[in-house]
């Protein structure tokens, strides 16, 4: 239950909105249900923010893979569609994610997206890639897409190093 009377000019009046991780499929399904996947866009043409780590990573965008539905991992595909690229994550910590991600890009079931390992974040102005950051050294980042022959490549992305707090 929305705990304001007026769930989009509280989003309005923030800076930021960060989504923790969890089960995308349950996120999209409650925000649906309360009319934030109308909302969220108009929020996000102000210039709030939008940002998250895992779940709330995939949910701005068209999908991804996503262990929602049980211990086997499947496609979601829909996301908000904010970003209209398809989004891996976990990709260097869960060894089923990295093949079904490309084989989800290979066959059309996704489009092309983004992938990041654990610690590693995709900064977008509007839906324009810019760059992929980490505080965790030796982390990646990796544009994967359909090479049109029934299988995906993978191109490593630069991945800035955040200077460490002082």
């Amino acid at each position: 239950m929305p705990n304001v009377d007026d769930i989009e000019a509280h989003l309005l009046d923030q800076d930021v909105i960060w989504v923790n991780g969890g089960s995308v499929a349950n996120l999209l399904a409650v925000w649906r249900v309360h009319g934030l996947d109308e909302i969220f866009p108009r929020v996000w043409q102000a210039g709030v923010v939008l940002g998250g780590v895992s779940a709330g990573s995939l949910c701005w965008h068209i999908g991804g893979t996503t262990d929602s539905y049980g211990p086997d991992l499947r496609p979601v595909t829909n996301g908000l569609a904010m970003l209209p690229y398809s989004n891996g994550v976990h990709y260097d910590s869960e060894k089923q994610r990295r093949p079904l991600f490309q084989k989800l890009i290979a066959d059309g079931t996704l489009p092309a997206g983004y992938a990041t390992d654990d610690g590693v974040g995709l900064l977008y102005r509007g839906t324009i890639f810019v760059e992929a950051l980490t505080e965790v050294p030796d982390r990646g980042a990796y544009f994967v897409e359909p090479t049109g022959d029934g299988t995906a490549t993978e191109t490593a992305l630069p991945v800035r190093l955040l200077p460490s707090p002082s």
